[in-house]
């Protein structure tokens, strides 16, 4: 594997100015080389042009010359708009929202507009949903209905959000929470402030029409299934909770310097999008929200994710592509992408791939990333039915801490369980049920992974591949996990390298377990085939 630049080189302090500080007057234009050192691009270990920046005319108006007020109870909704419209119609520039604190609905982001927020600017999206239309759109990978996101674009290019400010989506107006995830007294408070409980008494929802689009959702996640009307939709609006930040079809989109929070479900998910740079924003979501995922990058080409901190409710930075036939049929792999200098705190996984990644990921330079706490480190998940190929993914330096299930992770029975891991199974006669490999088995492979460092770790590594089509071609160099209470469990994979591999097991046992493997190679040594008797051995 190829060793890349780690750290982004200092430019001239002119040329800095602009990013560091966000100021009112800063040049209208922005250049990769501002955001990363170009170099990095001739030293992937994969052929990827350089991201293009939005450029923006020199050009700007303030929200307060269109009527916004920064009280808290008035709806800034239209003012903000109106200057977004007014902006794009003279041919680009910037919108300024100074300090204050604004109240809003829904903002729609077009083509040529730099939204920019001054030091000490809170925007706080209203927690009326009836500001929020029910439009047709994409949510987890299917083409469904939801409510309008806080902030939207759509076929916009040359777009940006960047300063200092803060866009809060009210998201706690509108999520689902588990009971288990709050204390009694917090329990008992958000039951007393409203809304229903399911029968179960295990979940509360803001309205019974979000309980019924629930029930709807049954094992299709969170898209409501059957013959429903406009009137059905409306009743469950509570239900069709949004994305806080939904861009969709854009093209040179940048988002700095900016803090996303409390979203509804998903915080920022670009979708169908090219040349997007997310650079030294912040998202912050409750740990506790579901679904509350800091940055789904679905089907897109071109991407910097760098110098951003991420503390999420569900997974930290995710890659997607589309869910089964609906994914593949639209076969946009989202691909050519770099993520570095990132920080993650909570979370369900620091960097993921899937499970809806139907159309593909590839092409992945994953590098000097920090994990603290999420639940997973690094996680690939899918299962049958997806189809999709994911490869050439190559991650490096990374630092995890208090992981309390796997340091990494691929899980191809995401929701279930494969050969050998439940107890109760009968390996014989799933032998014989294996299915045939199809446009709907996914593929994993050609994935390279070195220099990672874990202190605290439920597994260390566990690979759960299907059988039909293992996981191939996966190389570990340089891993060391330390107060694991589990080792290395490897389980359908064929061609895994491993080199210099540590483990230190809080209580006495083996460090590595394999179980139908095939040409598994550790420090030079190989194993050519390992059957469902499985091996158990130390690095």
């Amino acid at each position: 594997m190829i060793t890349l630049i780690k750290k982004i080189l200092l430019l001239p302090a002119a040329c800095l100015i602009p990013f560091l500080t966000g100021c009112n007057n800063c040049p209208s234009t922005a250049t990769v080389e501002e955001i990363i050192d170009p170099a990095i691009y001739a030293s992937l270990p994969f052929k990827m042009d350089k991201v293009e920046q939005p450029t923006f005319p020199d050009y700007s108006v303030n929200i307060i010359d269109f009527g916004a007020k920064p009280d808290g109870i008035t709806l800034n909704t239209k003012a903000i708009n109106d200057a977004i419209k007014q902006v794009n119609e003279k041919g680009g520039g910037k919108v300024i929202i100074p300090e204050g604190l604004w109240l809003t609905g829904p903002i729609e982001l077009l083509s040529n507009v730099n939204l920019y927020t001054e030091k000490n600017a809170l925007v706080l999206f209203s927690a009326d949903h009836s500001l929020y239309p029910i439009i047709n759109t994409s949510f987890e990978g299917l083409k469904t209905r939801r409510c309008q996101s806080p902030l939207s674009a759509r076929n916009a290019e040359n777009i940006a959000i960047t300063g200092h400010g803060v866009f809060d989506g009210n998201g706690d107006t509108w999520r689902p929470t588990k009971k288990d995830k709050l204390t009694e007294g917090q329990w008992n408070k958000l039951v007393a402030s409203g809304g229903v409980v399911d029968a179960d008494g295990r979940i509360w929802y803001p309205s019974e029409g979000a309980l019924k689009g629930a029930i709807l959702s049954k094992d299709n996640f969170n898209v409501p299934r059957g013959e429903l009307t406009d009137a059905d939709w409306d009743y469950m609006r509570d239900w069709l909770r949004p994305v806080l930040l939904s861009f969709i079809k854009c093209n040179k989109v940048l988002l700095e310097g900016a803090t996303f929070k409390n979203s509804p479900s998903w915080c920022l998910h670009p979708l169908s999008c090219e040349n997007i740079t997310i650079n030294k924003v912040t998202v912050s979501n409750p740990w506790y929200s579901q679904n509350g995922d800091a940055l789904d990058l679905e089907s897109c080409n071109k991407a910097l994710i760098v110098n951003n901190s991420f503390d999420a409710g569900d997974d930290g930075i995710c890659l997607k592509s589309g869910k089964d036939e609906q994914g593949r049929k639209r076969g946009e792999p989202c691909q050519n992408v770099i993520v570095m200098n990132n920080t993650v705190l909570h979370g369900h996984g620091g960097f993921v791939v899937g499970s809806e990644m139907s159309g593909g990921v590839n092409n992945i330079y994953v590098d000097n990333c920090t994990f603290m706490g999420t639940d997973v480190g690094l996680r690939f998940k899918s299962n049958r039915g997806r189809g999709g190929l994911v490869e050439n993914i190559y991650i490096s330096n990374i630092n995890m801490i208090n992981i309390p299930n796997e340091a990494l992770i691929f899980n191809l029975y995401y929701g279930g369980k494969g050969r050998g891991e439940d107890p109760n199974q009968d390996d014989k006669k799933v032998e014989t049920t294996i299915p045939p490999v199809t446009e709907e088995t996914p593929i994993f492979r050609n994935i390279f992974i070195k220099d990672v460092t874990c202190n605290g770790a439920g597994r260390a590594v566990f690979f759960n591949g299907l059988p039909e089509m293992r996981i191939q071609n996966i190389n570990m160099e340089n891993i060391i996990v330390s107060n694991a209470k589990e080792g290395v469990v490897l389980s359908e994979a064929d061609e895994v390298n491993m080199k210099n591999i540590k483990i230190e097991l809080l209580k006495d046992g083996n460090s590595l377990k394999m179980q139908n493997v095939s040409n598994v190679t550790i420090d030079g040594k190989s194993h050519a085939e390992i059957g469902a008797a499985g091996e158990e051995l130390n690095f």
